[in-house]
């Protein structure tokens, strides 16, 4: 009968707990993304939880404003360099024309 009681409240603790604290389970994680989280843990000696945790709470921290232009420019230079695409933002705008002619 004890042992009925001692179940009894561990499952009150647990519904008490989990009232305050959401739980969260990622289906269909790439291997990658998997192995990266695991190394990336390891470097700041911690659990995979811990840091997938500190890594939504940071995305996701209220008040947050996103990148500003000039980071997202400093990015794009960052990766075409010299070779930056010509007309992008023309061609979206002719393709999206082209699409819309023929809905």
């Amino acid at each position: 009968m004890t042992t009925g009681c001692n179940i009894a409240l561990d499952i009150n603790a647990y519904n008490a707990y989990n009232a305050y604290m959401a739980v969260l389970n990622i289906r269909n994680l790439p291997a990658a993304i998997y192995t990266r989280l695991r190394v990336r843990a390891a470097k700041a000696g911690q659990s995979m939880e811990a840091e997938a945790r500190e890594i939504l709470t940071a995305a996701c921290r209220e008040g947050d404003a996103r990148r500003p232009a000039y980071d997202l420019q400093s990015l794009v230079d960052q990766l075409y360099g010299s070779a930056k695409p010509r007309r992008v933002v023309e061609s979206l705008i002719d393709e999206r024309r082209q699409e819309a002619a023929t809905e």
